[in-house]
């Protein structure tokens, strides 16, 4: 039987730097997601590259992810390296460099999104952002 938690609105999240510390990404209230996105948009104008971590309790829903994610940054449509060969979650990690993704079927895991800013030049250290929750990059119509 799967268990699904729900987590409650985090009042301590004030900057990216917080969410290091949770396995699983928090619930947000709107002014903390508005928060989050303004410091995220900051560090994603200084990367040349980015590699993404889903950690998602269907492969399904960590594709969706990963496609709002490519809408959003105007990233070219990732393909297919690996892909679980049952049901379960997933750990899915893309890499816009080689624009490819893999995903596995992994057991233990939180839920969110980890999201690295990778740079070209070897004396910038990669920032590892997250967990985002999955919900993050929805569509506000």
């Amino acid at each position: 039987m799967i268990h699904q938690e729900k987590f409650m609105i985090d009042s301590e999240i004030t900057s990216l730097n917080d969410l290091r510390m949770h396995r699983s990404a928090p619930e947000l209230d709107s002014s903390q997601e508005q928060i989050l996105k303004k410091e995220l948009f900051e560090y994603i104008e200084t990367a040349d590259w980015f590699t993404v971590g889903i950690m998602a309790p269907t492969y399904k829903l960590a594709i969706n992810i990963l496609k709002k994610m490519e809408r959003q940054f105007n990233w070219p449509p990732m393909k297919v390296a690996s892909h679980p060969n049952g049901q379960g979650p997933v750990f899915l990690k893309a890499n816009q460099r080689t624009g490819v993704f893999y995903a596995r079927i992994e057991y233990g895991l939180g839920e969110g999104i980890l999201l690295s800013c990778q740079y070209n030049e070897e004396e910038k250290n990669a920032q590892t952002l997250g967990p985002l929750p999955l919900d993050f990059f929805r569509s506000r119509d």
